[in-house]
């Protein structure tokens, strides 16, 4: 069994099979992934917009089941690319880029699905809604841009206290309603889906250190 998968076996064990694994495939290149796209698997998560059109273009045509992840900041001229080839964003991080996915979803007549991404720390240097503004923000997403938001998302502070983050994101999805709920990487999964988290991004723990 190719490496890969035998890693990718070794995480779902843990795991379990009511998460779904977002294999983090980017800056790998695609004979890397291959073995695992080939094994079966579908969700894959990437960071940057053109490199993920060049590595997975030609695949999601060939395999209409394939779901490809935007889980890195989404800069708001690559919006319309990412509507395109995307099929979940999980950093709605503002309203300018809210509105950009929704023109372009009715420009290009595709939907997506998406998460808001929080800022739970209200770190300066990271992007996302503060929890204060979480309930307007959502609101306008719903009613007025006609999103699907299917949950939230975040990257909590990195100070120790993850299961602490984890918890108040848990809470705040149940407060809106929101069915799935995207946290947890390589380093912290396991704490994650103890609180609820359906959608897991895992890199390292599955394609090795990047290099």
């Amino acid at each position: 069994m190719n490496y890969v998968v035998s890693n990718f076996e070794k995480v779902k064990k843990i795991i379990g099979n009511n998460v779904n694994i977002i294999a983090v495939s980017k800056s790998f290149k695609y004979d890397h992934i291959k073995p695992l796209v080939e094994y079966g698997h579908r969700h894959f998560g990437e960071n940057k917009v053109q490199e993920a059109q060049h590595k997975w273009f030609d695949i999601k045509n060939e395999l209409i089941d394939l779901k490809l992840h935007m889980i890195g900041k989404l800069q708001s001229n690559k919006a319309k690319q990412a509507v395109d080839l995307f099929d979940y964003i999980h950093s709605v991080d503002s309203p300018k880029l809210a509105a950009l996915l929704s023109k372009y979803e009715l420009t290009l007549k595709k939907k997506r699905k998406y998460f808001i991404q929080i800022n739970l720390g209200s770190e300066k240097q990271k992007s996302g809604i503060l929890i204060d503004e979480l309930e307007n923000f959502f609101d306008h997403c719903i009613k007025v841009l006609n999103l699907e938001i299917i949950g939230l998302m975040a990257i909590p502070p990195n100070d120790g206290n993850e299961a602490k983050y984890f918890r108040i994101l848990m809470n705040l999805n149940r407060s809106l309603g929101l069915q799935e709920l995207s946290m947890g990487m390589s380093g912290d999964f396991k704490e994650a889906i103890k609180y609820n988290a359906t959608f897991v991004r895992i890199g390292s723990a599955i394609f090795g250190k990047r290099i």
